[in-house]
């Protein structure tokens, strides 16, 4: 285990985030930036550690991410799942662990199409009488 790079990937809605993880201090690294600088909110940030700390890798794995397409929110959600899935490829026994608490699940909610006729994908023009 020692030196060796563990990697997965994780989507939500158009973000995809390529993950790796190897054993070090606990440096989590987004799109070569720092953690709190890429992700300013602090909910972000608990959203993305929450598999290192039901795993308790909190100071065990440095974690280098990089994010591409989606909104920050979607982005942190891509890297929480990559993280699982990282977590699993280097502790199989984690799996029952990480899927009851649901980090290995992909959110399949994605942004509906325009329909053809509308103004938007469910909105339908303003209708007039008169």
């Amino acid at each position: 285990m020692k030196g060796e790079s563990y990697y997965a990937t994780g989507r939500r809605k158009t973000a995809i985030a390529k993950v790796w993880m190897r054993p070090g201090s606990g440096k989590i690294r987004v799109n070569s930036k720092d953690l709190i600088t890429y992700f300013c909110r602090d909910t972000l940030k608990m959203i993305l550690e929450q598999p290192l700390v039901i795993a308790g890798g909190t100071d065990k794995f440095d974690v280098e991410a990089k994010v591409k397409g989606g909104g920050k929110s979607a982005q942190a959600d891509a890297v929480k799942l990559g993280m699982a899935r990282a977590l699993i490829v280097i502790d199989p026994e984690l799996r029952s662990v990480m899927r009851k608490n649901g980090f290995l699940t992909r959110d399949p909610r994605e942004k509906e199409r325009k329909k053809y006729g509308q103004p938007g994908a469910r909105k339908r023009f303003q209708y007039s009488k008169r």
